[in-house]
């Protein structure tokens, strides 16, 4: 004896959609997890007292002042840049990380470099940070999203 299945075809569109806007989620939130897990943690352990004291307390980033020196005395044992990565899933098939940390762009990109770093992109993370490690963890994820999607495709 055969099983059949009936499908109302006016609902596939519907079904499919919230599939994959819960794909879009779920890719955001792994995302998000592997660039805390790979976000420098600044400690003062981490820095000589000559290069401490050759690190300027404020640098320009844009025209905008921003603490280096000052947030690293402020709270030495980091974490402010791990800890202030914000996850925005708001829009059905848009999934968003920022990081809205004054100091952040140096550090994950590698651009706008303080001066103290006379222009080498360096974090004491062990192993290294890699420069644009947000956008490279993002490509990383492509073929496992692309592996749930053929997943959904293949259950619908």
């Amino acid at each position: 004896m055969t099983r059949q299945r009936e499908i109302r075809l006016d609902r596939i569109a519907s079904h499919m959609d919230g599939q994959i806007q819960d794909l879009v989620k779920l890719a955001t939130f792994k995302w998000t997890k592997q660039v805390i897990e790979e976000t420098p943690v600044f400690s003062l352990d981490n820095y000589s007292e000559e290069e401490l004291a050759g690190m300027p307390m404020f640098f320009k980033v844009n025209g905008k002042t921003v603490p280096l020196k000052k947030a690293l005395l402020k709270r030495p044992t980091g974490g402010t840049l791990k800890g202030a990565w914000q996850t925005d899933v708001s829009k059905p098939y848009i999934g968003r990380i920022t990081n809205t940390t004054e100091y952040a762009e140096p550090v994950c990109y590698g651009t706008n470099l303080p001066p103290s770093w006379k222009g080498q992109f360096r974090t004491r993370q062990s192993p290294g940070t890699r420069p644009g490690f947000p956008d490279l963890i993002g490509k990383e994820l492509e073929p496992w999203i692309s592996q749930q999607y053929e997943r959904i495709k293949r259950r619908s």
